[in-house]
């Protein structure tokens, strides 16, 4: 049986009586519309944890396009019930004003938390004050949950380094980056694919081809961010896509611009527009977990 709270104190309580009892908390913050990647991440923090609990709030704090934010799909009570079958042992909701008391559920009056420099370039510049709303929801559910561990997707490289710096910060939990869930087509899962109309989905796999394409240089010996970044750009040039940036980063030493130094490490990022659908995906380059 899974238990459900639709308030964050009750989750709080839940939590803090499991903790009491000595057991580890495996701890999986999501917005719902949950898909096989999310169900993967549970299944780990099953393996590695005493007690698992997911949350699932759309959080309007790192929405930069309203219109993105009403579409979102919401069913708490359906992925509760398939989180029921996954090992889940708690799932929580709430609203803004009950994550942040003192807003009167106001936006403007949530104080943002600073997501640090791991928040410059790529994802930050297309999406300004996002990773803030990602860093703010973060620390309030860790604060919530007081969790062993927390899991994340690689798929969303950036905002797995700023939720490393939100636990930095905290002093835990320790974070948990899990590979990217991928279609057949090599297309990462994500709730938005949702929108996409089936020709759409096709082309989508573009992304993950010029990612591809960026590790078969790297294999070849290839070590300039500008060359990587030149051969996704030569796959995703004749797609359908409006492309916000393909480059390449160390995934160790987080820059805002690409270095031009040759690299040592590398990950490949990408993120474009599908219609109304934006798309992000990323690759190791050099092979590393």
């Amino acid at each position: 049986m899974i238990h459900r709270f639709e308030n964050p104190d009750l989750a709080r309580g839940w939590c803090a009586e499991e903790r009491g009892h000595g057991r580890t908390l495996g701890f999986v913050p999501t917005m719902g519309a949950l898909h096989e990647g999310h169900l993967g991440l549970v299944r780990r923090a099953r393996e590695e944890n005493d007690r698992v609990c997911v949350s699932v709030f759309v959080n309007p704090l790192q929405f930069d396009d309203p219109g993105d934010y009403e579409r979102y799909r919401r069913d708490f009570e359906g992925d509760a019930g398939l989180l029921a079958e996954h090992g889940c042992d708690m799932a929580f909701t709430g609203t803004l004003e009950q994550f942040f008391p003192r807003s009167g559920g106001s936006l403007e009056a949530v104080a943002r938390v600073d997501p640090g420099p791991v928040a410059e370039g790529l994802e930050g510049t297309f999406r300004p004050g996002h990773f803030a709303g990602v860093a703010t929801i973060v620390q309030r559910l860790f604060e919530v949950v007081r969790p062993t561990r927390a899991y994340f997707g690689a798929k969303d490289f950036q905002q797995t380094l700023v939720v490393a710096e939100v636990a930095r910060r905290m002093d835990g939990p320790e974070i948990v980056v899990c590979p990217t869930s991928r279609e057949a087509s090599g297309l990462a899962r994500a709730s938005r694919n949702e929108q996409l109309a089936p020709d759409q989905r096709r082309e989508a796999a573009t992304l993950h081809r010029a990612l591809v394409a960026a590790r078969e240089r790297w294999r070849a010996g290839e070590r300039s961010a500008a060359e990587l970044a030149a051969a996704m750009g030569r796959v995703l040039e004749p797609a359908p896509l409006a492309v916000e940036y393909a480059e390449v980063r160390d995934p160790e030493r987080w820059t805002a611009t690409a270095p031009d130094a040759p690299l040592e490490r590398a990950v490949a990022l990408v993120a474009a527009k599908l219609g109304r659908v934006r798309l992000i995906d990323n690759l190791r380059l050099d092979d590393a977990p």
